[in-house]
């Protein structure tokens, strides 16, 4: 018995130590077109929502390798030196080194860039460093840091000013007359102890979804710290995230922000090759009670398998904030997408019926259709998708129990009380890239009146809604789509570049940048933004807003 169980553990770990590299392709889909084209193809069942991919996952569908090979750029000199420094510089990473076993790669992030908006001058200096490798077939690492400083758009410094955090990227810290200091790093460790199952213990960001935006989990925020269980069996894919998030309301006695955690479940179901459909749940708990006395991580919540908003509502009076939510796609061609999500933070069914306005049903919905190789046209993506917000969706009575870190959305990052439509083309030929995106939405925003008193409608998730729900003397109907200060905003984005390395998609580009928002009754704003330079892109930043 025990040769055969010694055996079988022999052959387990064989199989297990058989398949490809562990490392994440990064959450930034402007140079990865033709992986994103692989992933949503109906010759595949494939998990398309649950990002960051692994390297693993195109295993049988795509050659990533002979992929950048594609891109080469042959230089065809005599000497082996100058053939080092030119594929250095366009092909490969910038120093690596490989065996058969390890593989280990260090490559520079800049982001120098120089424009203007108006006679204002705009720039952005970013110096920094990744490294990354794989040991065995197995085990992946990463890392990377950023040193920054920017001087923004009017529109970005006042939100940076207001929230106290740059967009995504760390919080701010004044440079000069008008800049911003900040820093930010992430990193991981990829590991799959068997065939079926991958880990990541990181610093960084996930997202859920098929859209450019995503209502259940995006990577808006700053980084923060995660662990990330995936599961493959059968046609289902099962991910697990614990997660530590920041508030950043207040300071508690010891000098730190408050602390909450954030566990979430998403199931995705490859139904047929066309057809995907997902379920997703979450909860929000304190790390602290108002007296700043520690709750630490509630250990009821650890089980991977429970449902967690019935686990939340056996608890008692919990403090802790519940969501659901469902997601679908559907491949209608070869390479056409319709997709479509669906949270729900509270509800109550009568009154959801009912279309009153009741304060808390608080739902959020998107809809959204991509197509790679639109029209038969190789490298053409276009893409529509339209969201709607509710009014206090993804708030709590709590601020530091909402769906929030570092005082910005874990999902949309508009908040709540909004519709917005996104339209996206991109076209690439070899290493050119060509890139058009169009945002037009529509918000309520909160007012404070002039004789200081603050009125809240649901479009921050920083506000504490049990205390505020008030409209026209209706503490609890009335909250509809866009109650409040009604904001009017369209934007036209256009970027061209052309990719200098593609192993770290370092590129030159040029990018023209059109805002309008008009405040009903109040300022309005028109931004003419033109910048150029040179980057490394990494991820994805969201200016918007």
């Amino acid at each position: 018995m025990k040769k055969i169980v010694l055996s079988l553990i022999i052959i387990f770990l064989s199989i297990s130590y058989t398949f490809s590299q562990e490392l994440l392709i990064p959450l930034n889909d402007d140079y990865e077109m033709e992986v994103q084209a692989a992933a949503y193809n109906s010759a595949y069942r494939f998990h398309t929502a649950t990002k960051s991919w692994s390297e693993y996952q195109f295993n049988d569908i795509l050659d990533l390798d002979s992929l950048n090979k594609s891109q080469f750029i042959g230089g065809n000199f005599n000497k082996k030196w100058k053939n080092v420094i030119w594929n250095s510089v366009f092909n490969t990473d910038f120093i690596w080194a490989k065996k058969d076993d390890f593989y280990i790669a260090i490559n520079p992030v800049i982001d120098l860039q120089y424009g203007k908006e108006g006679d204002k001058s705009i720039w952005v200096n970013t110096r920094g460093a990744e490294v990354k490798g794989t040991i065995g077939n197995n085990f992946a690492f990463y890392s990377n840091l950023r040193e920054n400083q920017a001087v923004f758009p009017d529109y970005v410094t006042r939100y940076i000013k207001e929230n106290h955090v740059v967009p995504g990227q760390g919080w701010e810290k004044p440079f000069k007359t008008n800049g911003f200091d900040y820093a930010n790093a992430s990193a991981y460790i990829a590991f799959r102890p068997v065939y079926w199952l991958q880990g990541v213990l990181g610093y960084g960001k996930n997202f859920i979804g098929d859209g450019y935006r995503s209502l259940i989990l995006s990577d808006n925020a700053m980084a923060y710290p995660y662990l990330k269980l995936t599961a493959n069996v059968w046609n289902i894919q099962y991910s697990c995230y614990y997660s530590q998030m920041t508030d950043r309301s207040k300071l508690l006695n010891d000098n730190t922000y408050p602390r909450k955690f954030t566990i979430i479940h998403y199931l995705d179901w490859a139904v047929t090759k066309r057809l995907n459909l997902g379920l997703f749940d979450a909860i929000v708990c304190r790390a602290q009670d108002d007296n700043g006395v520690r709750r630490g991580f509630d250990f009821q919540y650890i089980n991977p398998v429970l449902f967690l908003r019935t686990t939340d509502y056996y608890t008692g009076n919990s403090p802790d904030n519940a969501l659901l939510g469902a997601t679908a796609s559907l491949i209608l061609w070869k390479h056409t997408t319709l997709y479509a999500q669906f949270v729900l933070d509270e509800m109550t069914v009568k009154e959801f019926i009912g279309f009153n306005g009741y304060y808390a049903n608080k739902q959020s919905y998107q809809f959204g259709v991509k197509s790679y190789n639109s029209f038969g046209i190789k490298n053409l993506f276009l893409q529509g998708e339209f969201n709607l917000v509710r009014p206090y969706m993804y708030s709590h009575w709590s601020g530091e129990s909402n769906y929030g870190h570092y005082n910005q959305p874990l999902a949309h990052p508009w908040g709540g009380n909004f519709y917005e439509i996104i339209a996206r083309a991109q076209y690439n030929y070899k290493r050119f890239y060509f890139q058009y995106k169009m945002n037009y939405g529509q918000w309520g925003d909160d007012i404070t009146t002039e004789d200081g008193e603050f009125q809240y409608y649901g479009h921050s998730i920083y506000h504490n809604y049990i205390d505020h729900y008030h409209i026209d003397g209706k503490p609890l109907y009335g909250h509809y789509m866009l109650t409040g200060e009604k904001n009017t905003l369209m934007m036209n984005n256009f970027v061209a570049s052309w990719v200098v390395n593609p192993s770290y998609n370092l590129n030159v580009f040029a990018e023209i940048t059109h805002r309008n928002q008009k405040i009903e009754g109040g300022d309005n704003y028109n931004d003419f933004i033109i910048s150029f330079g040179i980057r490394t892109t990494l991820d994805r930043k969201y200016y918007d807003f």
